[in-house]
């Protein structure tokens, strides 16, 4: 691939000059749908003629669309689909600026290692963030890990992935999903059937990256075996777990004494991942969260991770990294100075 740049005040020119029409058709999508996700995602104006592309926009961000439109232009052999583009997307904002707190050591050692390898049918899970590829690396070196953050930074699915692998390498007998059954706000009322079924709406998301990680089929056999177990966080008093991989998902509606009796039933050969968002808690306004409890208890204890993801860990619709961020301007300003 050749292409030339041109650099002029809020505006860059990028011309491909050995151009193959399919692979503009695949970098521009239907309707210039990638275009958009581009625009959307830096914050830029694109216009195009032929494989001739105008960037309007702050130069650092133009820089940044370009490095996007070199990037998808090498891989548009074949059909880019949304998911791609904005997964690409989450890669170069965060190789280009990652805002990381964790040990500079650390990070450096994370962007050079060689990515986690995930055993699952989608065959390519890994980190897209810093910040995701070392919470695998936490998840594999640690016993008990705690995922914390907001919505979208792949918090629960990459927990069900690690779950999913040690399953398929036989580390571990048994995947246990465990979710505290609170309402989100409102009032749900009598939920009719069994224990599983009353419990089922509040395990979907976990549900949903199984059938994505495993396929539906086996999914179901697992269920039917046990090997994939549904335990109401209610329920779990006087279980011991052992040879198990245990997620507790949701971690921030739990009580104090909940995550406590949660954490004790862990047993041999057993890993546990909690996840949750401390700026969604649906308790009483009275109740304290496990979760924020569990980490100024927990933070010095010798065999626990924690990893404390951002808004910029976001591998959503680019729009949900903005929402997050205005929600979280919106509550600083408000808060008392």
């Amino acid at each position: 691939m050749t292409f030339s740049v041109e650099s002029k005040p809020e505006s860059v020119e990028l011309t491909f000059s050995s151009t193959n029409n399919e692979r503009l058709i695949n970098l521009c999508g239907v309707l210039d749908e990638n275009l958009k996700q581009i625009e959307s995602a830096f914050d830029v104006i694109i216009s195009r003629r032929g494989a001739h592309f105008r960037l309007h926009g702050p130069i650092s961000q133009t820089n940044l669309a370009v490095s996007a439109l070199k990037k998808f232009y090498e891989e548009s052999d074949n059909y880019l689909d949304i998911e791609q583009i904005q997964l690409g997307l989450v890669e170069i904002r965060n190789t280009a600026s990652p805002s990381i707190t964790m040990n500079p050591d650390r990070v450096a050692e994370k962007l050079n290692s060689t990515p986690l390898q995930l055993l699952t049918r989608r065959g390519n899970i890994q980190g897209r963030t810093v910040r995701q590829t070392d919470y695998l690396y936490q998840i594999r070196e640690h016993d008990v890990t705690f995922g914390i953050g907001p919505a979208g930074t792949g918090k629960t699915y990459l927990a069900v992935a690690c779950a999913v692998d040690a399953l398929e390498r036989e580390l571990v007998g048994r995947i246990i999903l465990v979710r505290p059954a609170v309402e989100a706000g409102e009032r749900l009322g009598f939920l009719p059937g069994d224990m599983v079924q009353k419990v089922d709406p509040y395990l979907r998301p976990l549900y949903d990256a199984l059938y994505d990680l495993m396929g539906f089929e086996k999914v179901n056999r697992y269920f039917e075996k046990s090997t994939i177990e549904i335990a109401p966080l209610a329920f779990m008093r006087g279980r011991t777990l052992n040879q198990s991989f245990i997620i507790l998902d949701e971690a921030q509606n739990t009580t104090p004494e909940q995550m406590k009796m949660f954490l004790t039933r862990i047993g041999f050969g057993s890993k546990a991942v909690i996840t949750g968002d401390i700026t969604q808690i649906d308790l009483p306004k009275h109740q304290k969260s496990g979760l924020v409890e569990a980490e100024q208890v927990l933070k010095r204890v010798s065999g626990i991770a924690f990893t404390h993801f951002k808004t910029d860990d976001v591998v959503r619709h680019p729009l949900v990294q903005r929402i997050v961020d205005a929600y979280e301007k919106y509550v600083s300003d408000k808060e008392p100075q």
